[in-house]
């Protein structure tokens, strides 16, 4: 098993969002009553700092290795038009770190501050915000970001890198946009740049448990509005396009490609994505190992081949296509939600992040998740959260986060709550994240 980016780069190391098996660096993590949370010192604001050369230089070079070795290519199309020192937008797909090692790569010298998981802020922000780094807490409402997006943009003259996904894909497709998107291109009145990459899910998607695979990985760098452009369409219509582009499929063009995932553990931990059997229709017994993944329930088995297709060794596959069964535990779920039978309720360990200093894990409680939304208890009775279903239209959910495990994380600007469930075998990370976007999308329509 090859770990993700064993060799020792001190600087990706401490600035990745996700840390790896190899270099063994976790998140900072704090041990305190839950009495004392009130006591901590509030996160501060700080203005985006635009990255030196010398860091735009580093961030490059320590990208290489990586890239050479997945025989990294890209293609330009329409970027004459952006002049060299003009700043920009720039949206990528979110499907693995080998991202930020793209964008940095395709991009030099171009200075660019990047958007970036508050969480990767923790016990290293100085050096974060000199690489460029902006903080900001996932699928939670932030003005504050487009602020200093805007202030990155028009005052330090630097371009904006985000992943409007905001987080990485469970099953190789697209996942939720937020729908200010347009109103934010809309605002801030620069080019538009998209970066979409092939293999990078391929290559390390996020169920796999940091087990990198031997795959190429190649990306297409876009101009894809102008300032001119952007004046002309409604923000709608602005909203149309960022979504258009961000339609794919990665199982998809892994079979048109014949691209061939040898390993033999991709299929393990595929039942994070793939928790629920059609053909029994048990939930949480699901498991992946090597290149199977079998139902505990009914004993069910089907082979992941190395073209990314679904085989049941009896003959008789349900889906034979990893997003097909993905989108069918989707509508299992709007069932149970349109039932009135939705709900979640497991015991949780419970981390709490209030400033940039550490994680606070401060106890355990109860995680319920219902039509009525989040509701979080814990800590003796001490703690008590709420969340309704229109806060948020998508979830931050993670697999082995920061090697801690999985995660459940809700919360706001002020304070964030990590959940992180003690029967993890059960598997239900993924289907919390699509209760959550059905649940926003049923609100919203109220």
């Amino acid at each position: 098993m090859e770990a993700r980016n064993g060799r020792k780069n001190v600087l990706y190391d401490t600035i990745r969002e996700k840390e790896t098996i190899g270099v063994q660096m976790k998140i900072k993590v704090k041990e305190i009553s839950y009495d004392k949370i009130a006591d901590l010192p509030e996160r501060k604001h700080h203005n985006p700092v635009r990255p030196s050369c010398f860091f735009r230089w580093l961030l490059k070079t320590l990208s290489a290795g990586e890239l050479k070795q997945v025989g990294f290519q890209y293609r330009q199309f329409g970027m004459e038009r952006l002049s060299k020192n003009q700043p920009c937008l720039v949206l990528m797909n979110h499907s693995s770190f080998i991202d930020l090692k793209i964008a940095e790569t395709v991009l030099y010298p171009r200075p660019l501050n990047i958007i970036c998981t508050s969480d990767g802020f923790v016990g290293k922000e100085w050096l974060m915000r000199q690489a460029g780094c902006i903080p900001t807490n996932k699928f939670v409402t932030d003005v504050q970001m487009v602020r200093d997006m805007h202030y990155a943009l028009h005052t330090l003259h630097s371009s904006v890198l985000m992943y409007p996904e905001a987080s990485y894909s469970f099953d190789g497709t697209a996942t939720p946009l937020p729908d200010t998107l347009g109103k934010c291109i809309k605002l801030l009145k620069v080019p538009v740049i998209m970066i979409r990459t092939h293999g990078a899910f391929l290559r390390d998607p996020l169920y796999n448990n940091l087990q990198l695979r031997n795959v190429p990985v190649s990306a297409d760098v876009t101009y894809l509005l102008s300032p001119e452009e952007i004046e002309e369409k409604t923000t709608r219509q602005l909203q149309q396009t960022i979504e258009q582009v961000f339609t794919f499929d990665n199982f998809k063009e892994q079979q048109e490609e014949k691209t061939a995932v040898t390993e033999s553990f991709r299929a393990d931990y595929l039942n994070r994505v793939l928790y629920k059997c059609p053909h029994c229709g048990t939930e949480g017994e699901m498991s992946g190992r090597g290149i199977l993944l079998q139902c505990g329930h009914c004993n069910k088995e089907y082979e992941l081949d190395e073209y990314g297709y679904l085989k049941a060794k009896d003959g008789n596959s349900a889906f034979i296509h990893i997003p097909d069964w993905y989108r069918w535990q989707r509508d299992e779920v709007i069932k149970e939600i349109e039932d009135g039978k939705y709900h979640l309720d497991i015991d949780v360990d419970i981390c709490i992040m209030k400033n940039l200093q550490c994680i606070y894990r401060v106890g355990e409680g109860r995680l319920r998740h219902s039509e009525n939304g989040f509701r979080l208890d814990g800590c003796n009775g001490k703690l008590h959260y709420t969340q309704q279903p229109n806060v948020s239209y998508s979830l931050y959910a993670d697999y082995y986060w920061y090697e801690l495990g999985d995660v459940i994380c809700i919360g706001d600007m002020n304070i964030l709550y990590y959940c992180f469930p003690k029967n993890a075998k059960k598997s239900i990370v993924a289907k919390a994240r699509i209760a959550t976007e059905e649940l926003y999308k049923r609100a919203r329509k109220k």
